[in-house]
């Protein structure tokens, strides 16, 4: 039997659900999300309708869109039964199996990633098919161990080993579909590729090259940085259930006037400005932060913005609202309260102060040896490892907020490797009441380029 089975890439979040066609008009989904935009794209175009919405854990990175299939498509819900989830599921323990009319999906307990993780085997007859795997087998990896605390990771880590152990025991043949991949937080760093196999990763694993479980333990640990913070409430969100969500408005932004947002703001509301950054950098709301509309959008947003916060949206005529809102309530942001109607156009129009942050280029910078200005790398740590501005001082963005106040005053230039993550940083550091701030445009390659000069590596 053919197995139709279609990977539907979140790029922003370095995640794959799958849709597989059943073959006879149903449909079953693995690890959608809440943005069910794609799911949905994909079971019209194969005249499918969703009847299981299967999670292979209680997801830190993004809310299930299992509650919402099941509220909006009557899908029966499976996942782990040690995950105790308040809604309505079948629960599934290692070795149960689902009957799915002509294939079987078997669980097979993968703990490591979590602590209820399954993995689940497709059979067709007696034949082993493809497993999704989830978070526990990845191309060239497995997904991170740390995410329940340190006082757990070492076991969490341990069962890991395990749980790839016996993964790795089935055919070379079978498919491996992993949720976790390629520029996602929740997974080691891996390749380009979503899907692998059994006898692919086995050959070509480093962390299946160990020689034992200890070596595996510090092998994976040592590759993992840092990850967003709102990483710490989606999985008991998840374990409770999103709420359902009447899908026509989700997707919608309110239109708010300009004295509104002011008022917005004033009492307390968070204004986002997804605008491209030399837009930003031209004219914005005071206290905005600038996250600019891209697929690391939702990333980004939950990283740097308190939960619970209203939220007011700035944006081009040119960019979606939907994609703003969907990406905003995948990662658990439902409040919000509108966009700027009319765009930054409006406010200026109504005689609003507005502040700008200028760029500059790799060939405006002085001269950074005098270390003034201060350049500020906000990239990751293994980013900044691989080669930085000599003297550049390091703050990971996501970390910005909680050491801002104890930077130094001097004029600082923000960099990053493109921008967008340099001008939010920026916007989080005028927001604090810095000035005499200013973001390089492009990233630490193209100031070797302009002057020259080699980068500095190392921490």
């Amino acid at each position: 039997m053919r197995i139709d089975v279609t990977s539907l890439v979140d790029g922003g979040l370095g995640n794959s659900a799958y849709l597989v066609d059943l073959g006879d008009g149903r449909g079953l989904v693995v690890d959608a999300s809440r943005d069910l935009r794609p799911v949905r794209a994909a079971a019209a175009e194969r005249g499918v309708r969703v009847a299981y919405a299967v999670d292979t854990h209680l997801h830190a990175d993004f809310l299930t869109g299992a509650v919402q299939l099941a509220a909006d498509d009557h899908a029966q819900v499976i996942a782990s039964a040690r995950g105790h989830r308040e809604f309505p599921h079948v629960g599934l323990d290692d070795g149960d199996e689902v009957d799915l009319g002509g294939l079987r999906m078997r669980a097979i307990g993968t703990p490591g990633h979590t602590d209820e993780h399954l993995a689940y085997l497709l059979l067709d007859g007696q034949v082993p098919v493809g497993v999704f795997s989830g978070g526990s087998l990845i191309v060239g990896s497995a997904a991170r161990t740390d995410l329940l605390g340190a006082e757990r990771t070492d076991e969490l880590t341990r069962a890991q080993y395990r749980s790839l152990q016996r993964l790795t025991s089935l055919p070379d043949d079978v498919v491996v579909w992993p949720t976790h991949g390629a520029g996602s937080f929740c997974s080691a760093p891996a390749g380009g590729r979503r899907t692998t196999t059994i006898g692919a990763e086995r050959a070509g694993n480093p962390l299946l090259a160990a020689p034992d479980e200890d070596t595996f333990v510090a092998a994976l640990l040592g590759s993992l940085g840092s990850y967003p913070t709102y990483f710490s409430r989606l999985s008991e969100l998840n374990r409770r259930g999103p709420a359902v969500l009447d899908v026509a408005a989700a997707g919608r932004l309110a239109p708010l006037p300009t004295p509104a947002v002011q008022q917005l703001r004033d009492s307390g509301a968070v204004i986002v400005d997804v605008r491209p950054v030399a837009d930003f950098s031209a004219a914005h709301i005071p206290g905005a932060i600038s996250i600019p509309l891209r697929p690391q959008f939702a990333t980004w947003l939950g990283w740097l913005v308190p939960p619970g916060t209203p939220l007011v949206v700035v944006r081009n005529p040119d960019q979606d609202p939907a994609e703003v809102a969907w990406q905003a309530r995948k990662v658990g942001y439902d409040q919000l309260a509108g966009e700027l109607s009319g765009g930054m156009s409006a406010w200026r129009g109504a005689g609003v102060a507005t502040r700008s942050i200028p760029l500059v280029t790799a060939g405006q910078l002085p001269d950074i040896a005098t270390g003034n200005p201060e350049i500020l790398d906000v990239r990751q740590d293994s980013e900044f490892r691989a080669g930085h501005l000599p003297g550049a001082r390091h703050v990971e963005l996501g970390a910005l907020a909680g050491r801002a106040a104890g930077l130094p005053t001097r004029p600082t230039v923000v960099m990053c490797g493109h921008g967008e993550r340099a001008m939010g940083a920026a916007s989080l550091l005028a927001r604090a009441g810095r000035t005499q701030l200013a973001v390089l445009t492009g990233g630490p390659q193209d100031w070797s380029s302009a002057t020259e000069r080699p980068l500095a590596s190392g921490a």
